[in-house]
């Protein structure tokens, strides 16, 4: 259920965003770097909840959008650091509100307490799914 409730979001998701140019995978790096422009890739990641290897891809064509700009950091020559350009900080004054509607219609009809109920869930069902992995990511690390 709550896959195929992420594909629908997602759908519309991308119906919103497709006039603006912006790809649905552009969507959750965008996010993070209109919270906190100027950060490293591997933090990109650990931010989108994706592997390095996507969000490499994934940045190199946002730089080609032209929705960011990477430079090597001054400090730490092995680190890339990606920072929004000019079309990247537009697009959050004009896609922010669009996709506020889109929770707007996921939860029309829903009573807020039933809202909390149901965030309280998914937020333990994550932890606890991100708890199982780290187990076995730390097993898999022992038997190396």
């Amino acid at each position: 259920m709550v896959r195929r409730c992420h594909r629908r979001f997602d759908r519309l998701l991308s119906y919103c965003l497709a006039p603006h140019g912006v790809k649905n995978g552009f969507w959750y790096y965008l996010r993070v770097l209109w919270i906190r422009d100027g950060v490293t890739q591997k933090y990109l990641s650990d931010m989108a909840n994706v592997s390095e290897n996507t969000t490499v891809s994934m940045v190199a064509a946002m730089e080609h959008s032209g929705f960011v700009e990477r430079r090597r950091d001054d400090a730490d020559r092995r680190k890339i650091i990606v920072t929004l350009t000019d079309k990247g900080r537009r697009a959050e004054r004009q896609l922010i509100g669009n996709v506020g509607e889109i929770n707007d219609i996921a939860t029309r009809g829903i009573d807020q307490t039933e809202l909390d109920a149901c965030a309280r869930v998914l937020t333990r069902m994550s932890e606890n799914l991100a708890a199982e992995w780290e187990r076995l990511q730390a097993g898999s690390r022992e038997t190396r």
